[in-house]
């Protein structure tokens, strides 16, 4: 540490590289496994703790369009011990090469994943190291009430100021929603920026009434929120627009919809609050709720996951920042229904489109035009560019609440043009959960005042004892 002078006086100076000095020293260790388990690949890592590591080996996997099918975590006394059981989206072991190379690289260090050369998924996504956002994209962010056509005519806007939709996603949940849009188009001047955001902001106003909150924001991809994972940062704007707030009647219908079930106990002995979470397995279960206790400045140091047929189980031992666990009743309940609105946000009641067509400009404002036109209400969407052709998900309903009907679907394919395949039909309020390759057990858990005592197994029984857990969907 050195002295430098600011505003008159000294002030202590911190070397930027002081923090990853440990890291760099000691760098993780990370194995692929192929064959210790018949039908998983085990990824191990184990190396120094820190705030958030969990979140970025979860976002890691999940990003390659992997399966975490079971996992067990351990990271007391300043050391992480981890161990994932993946599969492709398909259910293979992973064999190809420079993917495992990928993950290895990736998993390493944040700071050495330039190193890594890009691959594509079983899926076909090309997914390379995240580097800094290029300024010539401009982030859209938005965050209001649920209102139909609103995204249809926000995307009319932007098609008449010369810019394209390169992707974007958008979830709603509790009658709120958020999006994120990355446009690209020649936005680099404040005047053209600030009468983009205003006639944006006008569209939106314009489904609000004047007491209804919203929020609108316009800004370089590169600037610090935006660059935050898509997903995460869609998490923290709707946390921001405290969606996991219900009036009484929206609390009844989760309740009767099988809403996620969420327990918080105290483990005195330890010093930790124990939280459980009991809900369908679905993807990227796990990615979404480490995400939430992650912004939540909750740091978890031990954790399971597991499944009983389609219910997923996951227990997480945790403490504040602080090092202190959640003392009030206050704080456990806002904790348990922001976790039951991590859980919920993706799940969408609806007909679920695939959308594959040539990329062209305005492609989004027509697809959602076509939508609107046909009586449909948007509950959700992903969308981004595969080669030459933009491809999308799009969960809709029936704005009068209704099954869409098929001659519906058939219209719509026309108008749409490319391919538009009907994905998921699904009535029910969870979408189908991939079920467990074996029935689960609990076994290989030790009891101490009846809760595991999880810091004190070894490294070298981790492989054995997640063998034990069944089935949770990345």
């Amino acid at each position: 540490m050195e002295r430098c002078w600011a505003g008159g006086g000294y002030c202590p100076y911190f070397d930027p590289d002081y923090d990853s000095l440990t890291e760099r020293i000691n760098p993780p260790s990370v194995s692929v496994d192929n064959e210790t388990c018949v039908d998983t690949t085990l990824v191990k890592v184990d190396g120094t703790n820190k705030h958030g590591i969990l979140l970025e080996m979860v976002q890691v996997l999940t990003d390659l369009d992997l399966v975490i099918s079971k996992s067990y975590v351990s990271s007391d006394g300043g050391w992480v011990m981890d161990v994932f059981h993946v599969t492709d989206q398909f259910g293979r072991k992973l064999s190809d090469r420079s993917l495992i190379s990928y993950i290895q690289q990736s998993l390493t260090s944040t700071r050495l994943r330039g190193g890594a050369e890009p691959v594509k998924t079983c899926l076909g996504r090309v997914v390379a190291p995240p580097v800094t956002a290029s300024s010539e994209h401009t982030a859209l962010e938005l965050t209001g009430s649920d209102r139909p056509g609103i995204l249809s005519e926000l995307s009319a806007v932007i098609v008449k100021h010369g810019c394209q939709v390169v992707s974007g996603q958008a979830w709603t949940h509790n009658s709120r929603a958020a999006c994120i849009l990355y446009l690209d188009g020649q936005l680099s001047g404040g005047a053209r920026l600030r009468e983009l955001e205003d006639q944006l902001e006008h569209v939106v106003a314009a489904h609000h009434g004047p007491r209804e909150r919203w929020r609108l924001r316009l800004r370089p991809a590169a600037h610090a929120a935006s660059s935050v994972h898509t997903e995460r940062r869609l998490h923290q704007l709707m946390h921001e627009d405290r969606d996991f707030e219900e009036e009484e009647e929206e609390a009844e219908a989760t309740r009767k919809k099988m809403a996620a079930k969420v327990s918080i106990e105290s483990c005195r002995e330890k010093g930790y609050s124990v939280v459980g979470i009991r809900s369908r397995d679905r993807p990227k279960l796990l990615f979404d709720t480490v995400c939430t206790l992650t912004d939540l400045d909750y740091v978890v140091f031990h954790a399971t996951v597991s499944s009983h047929g389609p219910l997923a189980v996951q227990e997480y031992f945790i403490r504040r920042m602080d090092g202190r666990p959640l003392d009030s009743e206050a704080e456990q309940r806002r904790v348990a229904r922001c976790l039951v609105a991590a859980v919920e946000r993706r799940v969408s009641q609806g007909l679920r489109l695939k959308v594959c067509t040539p990329d062209r400009l305005g492609l989004l404002s027509e697809v959602t035009r076509v939508f609107r036109e046909h009586g449909l209400t948007m509950k959700g969407a992903e969308i981004g560019t595969l080669g030459e052709s933009a491809v999308g998900t799009f969960c809709v309903r029936d704005a009068s609440g209704g099954k869409v009907e098929t001659r519906t679907m058939d219209s719509m394919r026309k108008e749409i043009g490319g391919e538009v395949a009907l994905e998921v039909d699904d009535s029910s309020p969870w979408p189908p959960a991939r079920p467990s390759s074996r029935p689960s057990s609990t076994s290989g858990r030790g009891d101490e005042g009846g809760r595991p005592s999880l810091g004190s197994l070894l490294w070298s029984q981790f492989g054995r004892l997640s063998n034990n857990f069944g089935s949770i969907r990345s």
